[in-house]
């Protein structure tokens, strides 16, 4: 670590928040020294985003005190905390998509529109930050061209132009590849090695561990420990943020249901939930082919340009396919995402902020979103408020939503795991018995990820069908009775549980539109 130009750094003195009465960080105090990269850990909940909102000025602090080299810091803008040298990557991406990347990078330092000189300096300047974050685009290029990971990276070129001291970075992998990621975290060090800060908030524990210097726990709104990450391990980690031993992150599966979900047994191929024929879409998807059982949680894995998330969309009714079919329970499903909602079709989006939830409208208005029509009156028409709200009721509890949590607070208040318990109630309210989920645990804690994986094994132990889409293959490994493997838009593999095999799963990732393997073959 270079700590050449200052020891001070950052410090935060017993500072407080609360919102709807309930304390959400509780007298936080911690010292950053410069060139120092930060893992900052915690549930969801635990208070992370809205310490570091404080710091960014998004928030301010009901109590306690800031300095910054050695100076006070008072921020009540993100604006006042970029003039100080603080800049923050939120989770979810903040920048204009119909304006270019050049004015999304300058935004506060646009020249006029008349000093053509000025702009082409700018966008010199542009194609600087972007080779800085391993991007090789155009500055013109608008940033609703670009796929998420590409925006992400954008966005950190933004903070990293500012000439930001201080980097408040929230979650800033989850949308990206591979290779994005390491070189998001070689710029990182880069930064880090300038006598920079970088605080890493995240729940991908193993990059805690190899890239951070230093990990900081938050559980309740406490700070319960901080240590340097070569003196700690991944189960160190976790016994702290969950305040008790965490000896295995998936649930175990019944015997029965993984007997019933299994493709050899008899029921199972009499209780065919779902069933996708010789599936295409243009340039995406091509003859894909599998059945869903009743009871069964089916995995969908690949690497990035596999087809996972299109054909997720195809069954849902979001994009038409070209060819093939889609049937439920042997009918054949066709027009739009409403009238599959009806039918019993749900999709868990990827992207949950964007196309998930209802982020300004409350938790009971998300929940029953898609099944306010089951409370309606069929003469009047008119909402049974008393049943609505029992079933609300019921259906939190289902979840394992927080208790304290008001059914009339705004969904962008609660954390990313109670976010999406509130969008696995809102399909559980409407009854479905296929559910895709694309992504289902990113950006939530080790702790909701259990709560998230108990709870699909129950929708599938019920008789529905689940459908898992990710790119943690040990997640999948985990959780589900049979994995698929797609490469390029077709599918190259398939496993039962009983042979799981990491080496064979990835090698039929990596396969080219190959023959599809037999059922456990592990090839």
């Amino acid at each position: 670590m270079n700590e050449t130009k200052s020891t001070s750094g950052l410090e935060l003195r017993s500072l407080t928040k609360s919102f709807f009465g309930v304390q959400v960080l509780k007298s936080i105090d911690l010292k950053i020294s410069p060139g120092q990269v930060l893992g900052l850990v915690g549930q969801n909940g635990a208070g992370k985003s809205t310490l570091m909102n404080i710091v960014g000025g998004n928030l301010q602090a009901d109590s306690g005190e800031m300095f910054l080299t050695d100076l006070p810091y008072f921020p009540r803008t993100p604006r006042d905390a970029i003039r100080n040298g603080v800049g923050m990557v939120h989770q979810e991406l903040n920048m204009f998509p119909n304006l270019s990347i050049t004015e999304n990078l300058f935004i506060n330092n646009l020249p006029g529109f008349r000093r053509i000189l000025e702009h082409r300096s700018i966008k010199r300047k542009a194609t600087e930050q972007l080779r800085k974050v391993g991007l090789n685009l155009n500055p013109d290029w608008l940033v609703a061209s670009l796929s998420v990971g590409q925006q992400q990276l954008v966005e950190l070129a933004r903070v990293v132009a500012a000439d930001s001291h201080v980097l408040l970075l929230d979650e800033p992998t989850t949308s990206l590849s591979d290779s994005e990621s390491r070189q998001f975290f070689r710029l990182t060090r880069e930064l880090a090695d300038e006598g920079r800060i970088v605080v890493l908030i995240t729940h991908a524990i193993k990059d805690v561990l190899r890239h951070c210097d230093r990990v900081v726990v938050l559980r309740d709104g406490s700070l319960v420990a901080q240590e340097d990450t070569k003196q700690v391990d991944a189960s160190w980690i976790v016994q702290r943020m969950v305040g008790r031993p965490v000896e295995n992150l998936y649930p175990a599966r019944e015997p029965m249901a993984i007997a019933k979900s299994s493709t050899s047994a008899a029921s199972a191929r009499d209780s065919i939930v779902l069933r996708v024929d010789k599936l295409s879409h243009p340039q995406t998807l091509f003859d894909v082919s599998f059945d869903l059982h009743s009871g069964e949680v089916l995995g969908i894995f690949g690497l990035m340009g596999a087809g996972r998330s299109e054909l997720a969309r195809v069954l849902m009714g979001l994009d038409p396919h070209a060819s093939g079919k889609v049937l439920l329970e042997s009918k054949e499903l066709s027009g739009g995402p409403r009238h599959r909602c009806r039918l019993g079709v749900g999709l868990v989006t990827e992207n949950r902020r964007e196309d998930g939830i209802l982020p300004e409208s409350s938790i009971a208005d998300n929940i029953s979103l898609v099944a306010i029509d089951r409370f309606a009156n069929r003469i009047a028409g008119l909402i049974s408020q008393l049943q609505l709200k029992e079933a609300i009721r019921q259906t939190r509890q289902a979840v394992r939503m927080q208790s304290h949590l008001e059914d009339s607070q705004p969904l962008k208040t609660l954390s990313g795991g109670n976010q999406q318990k509130a969008i696995l109630g809102k399909w559980m309210l409407n009854k479905c018995r296929v559910l895709i989920l694309d992504e289902p645990t990113r950006g939530i804690d080790v702790s909701a990820k259990l709560e998230v994986y108990q709870w699909i094994h129950r929708f599938a132990d019920e008789g529905n069908g689940a459908l898992v889409i990710s790119s943690e293959l040990e997640e999948l490994i985990g959780i589900c009775d049979r994995i698929l493997v797609m490469s390029l838009g077709s599918i190259t593999g398939e496993f039962d549980r009983g042979v799981f095999s990491q080496e064979a799963i990835l090698e039929a990732a990596f396969s080219r539109h190959g023959s599809r393997s037999s059922v456990g073959s592990g090839t």
